[in-house]
């Protein structure tokens, strides 16, 4: 895996190296060893897998309160998406900032995301799965979020949302 640090403080994209052969190839997607060695979390208490029907479609902003922070390690197992997380951690040199990704099955690339960070995806295809590795387990009373279209952040998505939950909807502005 080759590990790459992003301008959000804490968060990297971590790239598959496959081996390949005749057969395809075979890739490692996590190590505790190397994780590790960059500092980060080695503990997933959850492994998760979404798969979104039609492109267009945002799933997000997400994120858990304390004392239920979570890390995640997101991967797209199928089709493509436009990742985007946001830094909510007040103290933080970063604070307020956000990026998008594209992670697909073709690029193999992972995002991880330290505690303290919104996350949501628009898919850039039909049925795109995406597969989710978390370092707490879910606590709906400390699940909250983030509109996806939030002025604080002006997110650009690529593609007109063409399906989006009533909850996602619901979420309130963000408040620092």
């Amino acid at each position: 895996m080759r590990f790459e640090a992003l301008a959000l403080d804490g968060a990297w994209l971590i790239y598959l190296e496959p081996i390949q052969d005749d057969r395809g190839f075979f890739a490692r997607t996590f190590c505790v060893n190397e994780f590790r060695a960059h500092g980060l979390e080695t503990e997933f208490s959850q492994h998760s897998i979404s798969c979104s029907l039609s492109k267009g479609a945002v799933r997000g902003m997400h994120f858990q309160r304390e004392p239920h922070s979570e890390v995640k390690l997101v991967r797209c197992l199928s089709g493509s998406i436009w990742d985007v997380i946001i830094d909510i951690r007040s103290g933080s040199p970063t604070y307020r900032n956000w990026r998008g990704f594209e992670l697909s099955e073709t690029n193999g690339a992972q995002l991880y995301i330290p505690k303290g960070f919104a996350h949501g995806f628009q898919t850039l295809t039909d049925n795109a799965s995406v597969n989710y590795l978390t370092s707490e387990f879910h606590a709906p009373n400390a699940a909250a979020g983030i509109r996806y279209d939030d002025p604080t952040f002006g997110i650009k998505w690529p593609l007109p949302v063409s399906i989006i939950a009533d909850k996602d909807l619901r979420w309130p502005a963000f408040e620092a």
